[in-house]
């Protein structure tokens, strides 16, 4: 049984893990930047409790500080590395069952639909390539200065849509996702199907717990 929930105009979902299956290896990805961060004589030293995309500033800034010049090709570098991964892990991914008719029933009751991810557009569009027949808005890594966590990367998603966080779900299968949400006002929906399980979820402090992103539509008002 399905609890409802409030009247929303606007839902943003993660992508990876919660459209789609989850099939980017982080741990090779993490491994790829630290040999890279070596071989600019870097140590990981500090670096383990860091997402990638926040590792990689992180070593941007001690090569800045301890070797003027390079950081940027360090970056470029980098960057491209997590693409050839996340690339790798889209050709072996696809759309979960159901995602094209929940987005469509959405659209159908005029809601407005977000795709927010910490992937490269790339990536996404290899899993969905009509992904503009269902969203109104996809935001990556390269649209905003600041990804989520920061609450930066879905502000900018809600300007976009024109929407207030009080109207508005994220939707997403990490507990990042939940945080996210909750720091700007926005209803937290986690999803059972990729990275964490309920109790991460709830602890995260969703307000919403599903076993997959398509049950929402069997949810809302």
């Amino acid at each position: 049984m399905h609890r409802r929930i409030r009247t929303l105009n606007a839902v943003v979902f993660d992508f990876d893990g919660t459209l789609a299956l989850l099939n980017v290896d982080f741990k090779a990805m993490r491994l790829d930047i630290l040999g890279l961060a070596a071989s600019y004589g870097i140590s990981d030293d500090g670096l383990e409790g860091l997402f990638v995309l926040e590792m990689i500033a992180e070593i941007r800034r001690r090569i800045g500080r301890d070797a003027p010049g390079r950081e940027g090709a360090f970056a470029d570098r980098a960057l491209q590395l997590v693409t050839d991964r996340e690339l790798a892990g889209a050709a072996r991914s696809a759309l979960f069952p159901g995602v094209r008719e929940m987005l469509a029933e959405l659209r159908r009751r005029g809601v407005k639909r977000g795709i927010l991810t910490r992937n490269c557009l790339e990536a996404v569009t290899a899993v969905f390539p009509d992904i503009g027949n269902f969203s109104e808005a996809v935001v990556t890594r390269d649209d905003t200065e600041r990804v989520k966590p920061h609450p930066d990367h879905i502000r900018t998603m809600l300007r976009i849509l024109n929407e207030k966080p009080a109207r508005a779900a994220m939707v997403g299968d990490h507990p990042m996702d939940i945080r996210v949400g909750k720091e700007v006002g926005a209803l937290s929906v986690g999803v059972l199907t990729g990275y964490a399980g309920a109790s991460d979820l709830q602890a995260a402090g969703a307000d919403l717990i599903l076993e997959r992103a398509a049950d929402i539509t069997v949810c809302l008002d």
